[in-house]
């Protein structure tokens, strides 16, 4: 029972995460009301010109990864810090578009714990 509640949590995050990557290079999803501060926060990660395509090609990897169930401990290492930028941003420049963001970090950190034993050698002394 809890290791199909980790699968459907993981599998969810995927899905999020291939929907979310491939908006950006697809724009099949309208960009919803921000404040302005986001706006200009926004517009400057934006005319950087490669922030964008990065991480959403981050993150369509890491959903395929955690679709296909193969690196997903690597993949969600690659994708924390991507997604908790996107959490933080939210949580200080736009709280009310916190909510899929703040789900995708939760989520990944649940596909952290199934995978703890993977992470072993990185703490070692």
């Amino acid at each position: 029972m809890k290791e199909k509640i980790f699968i459907g949590i993981q599998v969810i995050t995927g899905l999020l995460l291939v929907m979310f990557g491939s908006n950006t290079f697809l724009q099949f999803m309208p960009m919803p009301e921000m404040t302005p501060i986001m706006g200009e926060f926004m517009g400057a990660l934006y005319k950087t010109g490669y922030i964008f395509p990065i991480s959403a090609i981050i993150e369509i990897l890491a959903g395929i990864s955690f679709l296909s169930n193969k690196f997903t401990s690597l993949m969600a290492v690659l994708v924390m810090p991507v997604m908790l930028n996107a959490l933080l941003s939210h949580l200080f420049l736009d709280p009310l578009g916190i909510g899929a963001a703040a789900f995708i970090v939760f989520a990944i950190i649940i596909v952290m714990i199934r995978n703890k034993e993977c992470y072993n050698e990185i703490f070692k002394a």
